[in-house]
């Protein structure tokens, strides 16, 4: 397969601005760009699927340019409900730096920052530039305003997309970059570039955009960093092993569509999964591969072999064999009961909900229903002490197989 058939074969492509974006990809090296807002200090999965396709254009040899929006920043892209919070010059250059570094780690790129130049138009050459090129009948159709119309949008948010024009248009004089990719979300944004690198250099000027499907919750809603439900890139945001966690717990529906959106496996590598998955999809050997590529791609083979050990420990009922760091992430939603002294087990069953009442607690003891650190407990008088707890920490009950409390000794 060329660059396109495979683009099109893990449904890569949302949209492209005319068929002779393919043709120059499939047979020109060109330099594109793909820009993020320092709105946060981390970027999530719901900005990875544009990132996996800058990844594949660079494997191919076009060049990327990683555009930090640290003047577009102080606005920030039209959300659909509300205005964004404004951010401090130092804020956005702490975001710049950090999502700077989160990119190097997927794929080699230029980076530059369009508080270079924005910053350096006064008022009324902007207005009388730039302003006289865009419509505001033409502004006002683009789907990220039509969104906010009914409960308002402010100047300064509407005025985003003539900055992201602004940033097309400079880096094709500056770098000859011919090229911008994005969100479907982002379609607006990309042709008011090309409208103004038009206007700007003559109608033959070339230029064409390329935008990926949004990588959207089972609901259907984007992921995003005000929303809710975030999966974060920074291991300090999100663990590898949380975030291990949300790729193998991805839909059947939905696993397939993403090894080939995701991951970097082949088409043969896909096809066989798919064959295992339809035979077996018990044995969820899609979402396992799913879950091993991406948090191999983000957090390196080390994190990857400690998010493994972990489920691994948590699925068996192990976690005896778990560090008292890694107890921390692998329950770090859970409620966690903190006691102050030693406790008897049938106590310790009742106040944590694992039995109704302490004649249930009993029987659940005397059946062989109940481990502590993953020593089965038959006897009724048993205590659960900081001297047998894990690290002298945790320790972990378990009913069944389902159903568990982490006990945490403190002084």
């Amino acid at each position: 397969m060329n660059l396109i058939e495979d683009l099109k074969y893990r449904g890569l492509i949302y949209n492209v601005t005319d068929e002779s974006v393919y043709e120059k990809l499939n047979n020109d090296k060109l330099t594109f760009y793909l820009g993020t807002d320092p709105t946060g200090d981390s970027l999530h999965v719901g900005h990875l699927l544009v990132f996996i396709l800058a990844k594949r254009l660079e494997k191919y040899g076009h060049h990327p340019v990683l555009l930090i929006g640290g003047a577009t920043g102080f606005i920030g892209d039209p959300k659909p409900t509300a205005e964004r919070k404004m951010l401090t010059k130092e804020e956005i250059d702490n975001n710049a730096q950090k999502l700077y570094a989160q990119v190097k780690t997927l794929f080699n790129c230029e980076m530059v920052n369009n508080y270079d130049w924005i910053s350096k138009l006064d008022l009324i050459s902007f207005l009388r530039k730039y302003g006289k090129l865009f419509n505001v009948n033409y502004m006002i159709n683009k789907e990220t305003v039509k969104s906010r119309l009914d409960t308002g949008i402010s100047y300064t948010e509407f005025s985003y997309q003539i900055l992201q024009a602004l940033d097309f248009e400079h880096l094709f004089k500056e770098k000859n970059c011919t090229l911008q990719i994005g969100g479907q979300d982002q379609w607006g944004n990309i042709t008011s570039g090309l409208e103004l690198i038009r206007k700007l250099n003559g109608v033959d000027a070339w230029a064409g955009g390329i935008t990926a499907p949004l990588f959207t919750k089972s609901d259907g809603t984007k992921f995003g960093k005000t929303e809710g439900g975030a999966v974060w890139l920074d291991p300090l945001k999100t663990s590898p092993y949380s975030f291990y966690q949300f790729w193998i717990n991805t839909p059947d529906s939905d696993v397939i569509k993403e090894l080939k959106q995701f991951t970097f496996l082949t088409k043969e590598e896909i096809d066989e999964l798919e064959l295992s998955f339809n035979a077996e999809p018990e044995k969820r050997l899609a979402q396992k591969a799913l879950a091993k590529e991406m948090t191999l791609m983000i957090h390196g083979e080390e994190s990857l072999n400690e998010a493994l050990k972990i489920t691994d420990a948590v699925f068996k009922g192990d976690v005896s064999s778990l560090s008292k760091d890694e107890i921390e992430v692998a329950f770090k939603e859970d409620k966690v009961t903190i006691i102050k002294e030693d406790e008897n087990i049938i106590d310790l069953l009742v106040e944590t909900n694992l039995a109704p009442s302490k004649s249930e607690a009993r029987k659940l003891i005397q059946g062989g229903g109940i481990s502590v650190n993953n020593v089965k407990v038959t006897d009724i008088s048993f205590v659960v002490s900081k001297e047998n707890a894990i690290e002298k920490t945790y320790s972990f009950i378990k009913k069944g197989k389902k159903n568990h409390a982490l006990i945490k000794h403190e002084e």
